[in-house]
């Protein structure tokens, strides 16, 4: 093919592959470019020995990345999208909470950030000090440590999804009461079911005696498989605890745990 001929053919492609884009609802492309930089992508890369991601994934539980997605696929479709609209419902109708007493005190409501299509949904107890300035979960000290659990099992903290069972902070991070946990919890259930998940991971007492319904020490139950709506509830250690008791036995306990939740989520192929 001559050199003018494969010019009028990669037109072509490039002329069909916008109109395509637009169909799918994109109107502008602006000079922010459409895959990550080099620099940005070669930790990843560096993490799975040189392999590609999808490489290391099909190798089995070492190392397990998700797949990325190609590169014409916009960032949200499907049953992601939808699932990112329900969520910003439940927001929308959680509002600006007065149903009970934590909203006298707190600055911000925590709602839970991460992957609308996650496979996995960890579930903690309720927002510290830092969360309730920033409104984020999990990003002080124990939040610090839940984002090296999560990459301990091949997990990045993006690709989960992460909330808890109540969305504010309780006056000197005390247990949430009954009727707190009450209040909140219709919108946490909303939560999990507009995700539907392949596994929820419940951090600690408050959060698996919530999902089961009824008093449960950690201890007991910790490790093994539960069932909430069917979904499967691996509970385990909530983080703070590990701070407070940074034993190589709880570290290996939880590690054990995640290792399990990773294993189930990746029978069901994601």
């Amino acid at each position: 093919m001559s050199g003018a001929g494969e010019k009028s053919r990669i037109l072509a492609l490039l002329r069909q592959e916008l109109l395509d884009l637009r169909q799918e609802g994109l109107d502008y492309l602006g000079p922010r470019p459409l895959r990550p930089p080099r620099e940005q992508a070669q930790p990843e890369r560096r993490a799975t020995g040189g392999k590609p991601a999808s490489a290391v994934r099909a190798a089995g539980s070492g190392g397990w990345r998700p797949r990325v997605p190609p590169l014409e696929m916009p960032p949200l479709e499907g049953d992601a999208q939808v699932k990112g609209q329900r969520l910003e419902e439940i927001r929308h109708d959680l509002g600006d909470c007065r149903r009970c007493e934590l909203c006298e005190r707190r600055q911000t409501i925590v709602f839970g950030e991460g992957n609308p299509d996650a496979p996995v949904v960890f579930v903690g107890e309720g927002p510290g000090a830092d969360e309730d300035r920033s409104g984020r979960p999990f990003v002080g000290r124990a939040g610090e440590l839940l984002s090296k659990m999560i990459a301990s099992v091949g997990w990045r903290r993006e690709d989960v999804y992460i909330c808890n069972i109540v969305k504010c902070r309780p006056p000197g991070n005390r247990d949430p009461k009954l009727e707190e946990v009450a209040m909140c919890q219709p919108f946490l259930e909303r939560q999990i079911e507009a995700i539907a998940p392949l596994a929820i991971v419940a951090l600690g007492k408050p959060a698996i005696s919530t999902l089961m319904g009824r008093p449960i020490p950690i201890t007991k139950l910790r490790g093994q498989w539960q069932e909430w709506r069917g979904y499967p509830v691996m509970p385990t250690f909530h983080p703070a605890y590990l701070l407070r008791n940074y034993t190589r036995e709880a570290r290996q306990a939880v590690w054990d745990d995640l290792k399990a939740a990773r294993a189930r989520v990746e029978e069901a192929g994601r």
